[in-house]
């Protein structure tokens, strides 16, 4: 009797923990995703682009995901980046500007190949940060597509 219970206890253990994974959800039948060049609606030149390389090199390097061309994805990413805005963010003591803050928003849809949408945003937004004394535009505006890139996929491979 001691080493039914046993046996039992043990194949509970075994069976409970086989089919658990460690991703953040599960795709279901995507395995694939296109992801075009971004329009660009502002007057910031190459933003469009700049985010399609980092949504691409996202995707890459988070792995769930694997990046193709149009005819062999399961999915699209899709969108156009909407606004881009610099403002002052922090200042020093004789009222100068210390730091700079690039907005950046996107309207972003994500979408099965035949067509159905999974999921859309009409206005995402992230920011980025640079030094007025040692630090770029170009460096805000990088950081700022950084993140973008890092919700959509976030959203794209864990959140629905």
């Amino acid at each position: 009797m001691k080493y039914g219970y046993l046996a039992i206890l043990a194949l509970t253990v075994v069976f409970s923990c086989g089919p658990y994974s460690f991703s953040g959800s599960t795709l279901g039948d995507i395995e694939s995703v296109y992801v075009p060049v971004l329009a660009n609606e502002t007057i910031e030149y190459g933003l469009g682009e700049e985010l399609t390389t980092k949504l691409t090199d996202r995707f890459v390097s988070d792995n769930s995901l694997k990046v193709v061309g149009r005819d062999d994805a399961d999915a699209v990413i899709s969108g156009k980046v909407i606004s881009y805005n610099r403002s002052s963010y922090t200042y020093n003591k004789e009222d100068q500007v210390q730091e700079y803050k690039v907005d950046v928003s996107v309207s972003v849809k994500f979408a099965k190949s035949d067509g159905s949408l999974i999921w859309q945003e009409e206005e995402l937004s992230a920011y980025g940060v640079f030094s007025a004394e040692d630090e770029t535009e170009e460096e805000g505006k990088s950081k700022a597509l950084e993140k973008l890139a890092e919700i959509i996929v976030n959203r794209a491979v864990r959140d629905w």
